[in-house]
Formats: structure tokens, sequence, C-alpha cells
């Protein structure tokens, strides 16, 4: 627990091939079922502060109890952070995210003047704002701050549920 950001709510890895990386994770580790998104659609987006091109992504959600498991491939070459991480690190565990409803921005700022510095931010959609954040102090520790608004924490929600009663059958649930 933190004690200013709650709990840490989410794992983010960055793999070059989600459908394995999902089929591995639902066989080999009994995690899912996962909600599959082939393309996301980033909507803004911004890369250590300058506007930039959305990075096309596919990203894959799952519970295995209360903690979130993100898998997320970059399909094109625009400059993100999930790129900078294959290339420095190859697939691994990426960041850690909290989530908020209403304190977005005032934990921004707390990160901010900790020394933080925002790598990569935005939007998908209509749902809430999110957002990276890098300390060269702790290069291997990205955090994500995600904020519930637009029906993502209702849809966290849904996958959180899902895997209570799973049973192993349907591990790949695509979404549009």
């Amino acid at each position: 627990m933190s004690t200013f950001f709650n709990g840490v709510r989410q794992v983010g890895y960055v793999v070059r091939d989600i459908e394995k990386a999902m089929t591995h994770w639902a066989g080999a580790l009994g995690v899912g079922p996962w909600f599959y998104k082939e393309e996301v659609g980033t909507t803004e987006f911004r890369y250590y502060g300058a506007e930039s091109r959305p990075p096309r992504l596919s990203i894959a959600l799952a519970n295995s109890g209360d903690l979130q498991i993100e898998l997320i491939q970059q399909r094109d070459d625009a400059p993100s952070l999930y790129l900078d991480s294959l290339k420095r690190a190859g697939e691994c565990a990426q960041h850690i995210a909290f989530w908020t409803m209403h304190d977005f921005d005032e934990y921004s700022d707390r990160l901010l003047r900790s020394g933080y510095r925002e790598g990569h931010a935005g939007r998908m959609g209509l749902r809430g704002r999110f957002a990276y954040f890098l300390h060269p102090d702790l290069p291997s520790g990205m955090i994500e701050l995600s904020e519930m608004k637009g029906g993502k924490g209702e849809y966290f929600a849904e996958i959180r549920k899902a895997s209570e009663d799973w049973d192993g059958e349907h591990p790949i649930r695509a979404r549009s």
C-alpha cells in the first residue's frame, strides 16, 4: 500500500506477441480470462511533453485476485515508452499502475515534485487519462497513473468480476 496513492492495482508487461503471451498466462499460469482489444484507439498522446503520433496498440487485461495484469503490444514505430522498454530490456514487466477517480492531477503533481518526469501520456477514446512517469534514480521503476473516468472503472470491475469464477474456458475474449 502506498501512503500517497493507495494500492498498486496493475502490473503492465510489454510483449512482442500478445496472442502468445495471453495463451501462456492463461494455460501455464491459470490467469484469465483475457479481455483483448486488438486496436485500442489512442486518441491523445504526448511523448516527453510533446504532442506525438499515438502509437498503434493492442492491449489485453486480466486479473489475478485484485491485481490486474496488462499485456501491451505496440504495432508500429511511433515514439513511446513501450518501444523504449522493449529496446532497453526486451519483453518485461514495464510498469506498475495506481488508479484514481478524482485525484489524477494531484497524483501527477506529487510525482513531478518528487523528481519524476512524464515519459508519455494520453487518453484512449472517452476514457480517463493515463500518464507514465520515470525517475532518474530508479529507471526500472516506471509508474502509471490511470484515471478511472469515462467508463474505465466499470470496465476494469467487469474484468475483475470475470476472473472470480473463471473455469479456464474461453481464455481470450475479444473486445471491439
